[in-house]
């Protein structure tokens, strides 16, 4: 019979064999010392474990995968190590979120050798069994890539449980590339943001604007240059309308900052509530409040978690400004190991511009209530 003291050893083990994924590529990347120059391996392994951490942008390990080829060559061995960073699965901490981020740039990796290649998952993601054997398929023999973002190649092979991050290249098609978004298809425009008026309700000309909708229902943040042909005149600021949900959760609508900070087309606010999705009374987390930021982003004991969601979706579906995409992440070097409680919502949504929004806008707990898109 197991003791008490070999049952804690056992879970503490396992929990530390799955947050540490980030070592796994460095070995082969760091053998690459024979090309190159001197020190170029060494460096380019040490980049490793930053990309991979669970707060880090699925997109950088694949611009990372690029520059190995770049920097040391196209030789055998650079290719497999490259390959094996794309295929890395990213760490995953299943405490707070449900379901990894995975890139929805097109245009990554930019290496012919490194595309088709699809990453590992977590195993206690649903669904991964499929998507860990695809990986290991696709390092063998890589999966038709034209056109497609990793998040689609996953997709289009039979796994979809993801969110995505990361715009797809300017001017690249993006066909099937809206991962998990079935109401972002933007055809014509007339209310395919769910729960939105993105400035864009009759945009029947946007022939070009799938260039921005990987993973978001906001759908029209590359809209510069666009012909926008029968606009309803609205600007790129109006964002989210008002949203009542009983499962999503209420959105009182887009609000400006009274800071004069250009969020573009979403409010950065967050809230505090008890008993999201599912959790047990007396249980407070954080979430974001736009629908278009927080869409298939799981609710946060850490509040770090959430305003990296936020300033990530500024940055990679809003529109955001520089100085208001800097002064989120101002707020989150300040607030993101701050108290786990409403203060810490208070002051961040003050920070931005919005002091005093009611951080309990849903009401809860309520029953049925998930608080996210």
């Amino acid at each position: 019979m197991y003791t008490k003291a070999t049952l804690v050893s056992a879970i503490l083990a396992v929990a530390e064999a799955r947050f540490g994924q980030e070592q796994a590529p460095v070995a082969a990347i760091q053998a690459l010392t024979n090309f190159g120059n001197p020190g170029d391996a060494g460096t380019l392994s040490g980049q490793v474990p930053s990309a991979l951490l669970a707060a880090a942008d699925p997109c950088d390990k694949l611009t990372l995968a690029d520059k190995i080829v770049s920097t040391l060559g196209n030789d055998a061995q650079v290719i497999s190590a490259a390959q094996g960073l794309v295929a890395a699965e990213q760490n995953f901490n299943p405490f707070s979120v449900s379901v990894p981020n995975i890139c929805g740039d097109a245009s990554l990796p930019a290496t012919e050798e490194l595309r088709g290649i699809v990453p590992l998952v977590d195993p206690d993601v649903t669904g991964s069994d499929t998507e860990n054997a695809n990986s290991d398929t696709s390092l063998q023999t890589p999966f038709d890539a034209a056109g497609l973002s990793v998040a689609d190649i996953m997709t289009a092979q039979g796994f979809s449980n993801f969110t995505v991050n990361g715009a797809a290249a300017s001017g690249n098609d993006n066909a099937g590339s809206n991962t998990g978004n079935a109401d972002s298809s933007n055809s014509g425009n007339t209310g395919s943001n769910s729960g939105s008026d993105n400035g864009n309700a009759s945009n029947t000309g946007n022939s070009g604007n799938s260039t921005s909708n990987t993973g978001n229902d906001s759908g029209n943040t590359g809209n510069t240059g666009n012909s926008n042909s029968g606009s309803s005149g609205s600007s790129a600021q109006d964002g989210s309308g008002a949203v009542t949900d009983a499962e999503a959760g209420n959105f009182p609508g887009f609000q400006a900052s009274s800071l004069g900070l250009d969020f573009g087309t979403c409010t950065p606010t967050v809230k505090f509530e008890e008993s999201l999705n599912g959790r047990k009374p007396g249980e407070f987390t954080f979430q974001a409040q736009d629908p278009v930021v927080n869409k298939g982003q799981q609710e946060a004991l850490n509040p770090n978690i959430i305003f990296n969601r936020i300033c990530d979706q500024l940055t990679n579906v809003c529109g955001a400004a520089d100085d208001a995409v800097d002064a989120c992440k101002s707020a989150q070097a300040d607030l993101g190991s701050g108290p786990k409680d409403h203060t810490t919502a208070d002051a961040w949504n003050e920070a931005l511009g919005f002091a005093g929004i009611d951080i309990n806008p849903d009401n809860a707990p309520q029953d049925g209530l998930v608080g996210h898109t």
